[in-house]
């Protein structure tokens, strides 16, 4: 009805799980080289999770691959809108305990931030979303809180005009 096309693509590795096959995996910088961009192009960048068992430093070397793509999109095509989602709390069982922490989210989401300063992004803040919720963290965080970044997503994508008055 609104020919609106939604694509999802699954970042390349590192990755922990199994169920996407490699032909699948895209890496981000290589997608966003890919797209014409414009004012009627939104893309949104999740990527996180699954660098939380690696060293920072792997996690920086993809950020500034991905950053370098986002400058060359936003080059050109300056009107591209690009959401960036941070880093949420999630729940840290004694058996996930041992390979995550949200301390070491929060490093990642520092670098994150840092990375993407002074570029025309916006950030989805997940970790004040989620923090802030009364729900339990999760590392998948439940409905109501993805209906609440996807609201925010749309307050950029959408914004409310205002009604002309009439005098």
């Amino acid at each position: 009805n609104h020919n609106i096309l939604l694509r999802y693509r699954c970042h390349g590795p590192p990755i922990r799980f199994t169920s996407v096959s490699s032909a699948e995996m895209h890496y981000i910088s290589n997608e966003l080289d890919g797209l014409r961009g414009g004012s009627d192009t939104v893309v949104v960048i999740s990527i996180w999770s699954h660098f939380s068992t690696f060293p920072v430093q792997v996690y920086i070397r993809r950020l500034r691959h991905i950053r370098r793509a986002v400058i060359r999109l936003l080059n050109r095509e300056p009107a591209t809108l690009v959401l960036i989602r941070t880093a949420n709390l999630q729940k840290l069982d004694p058996e996930s305990s041992l390979f995550n922490s949200d301390w070491f989210s929060q490093q990642l989401d520092a670098v994150l931030r840092a990375m993407f300063k002074g570029l025309n992004v916006q950030l989805v803040d997940a970790w004040e979303m989620t923090l802030a919720h009364h729900h339990p963290h999760q590392l998948h965080p439940p409905p109501d809180i993805i209906s609440n970044m996807v609201n925010f997503i749309l307050t950029h994508i959408c914004p409310v005009r205002r009604k002309r008055r009439r005098g």
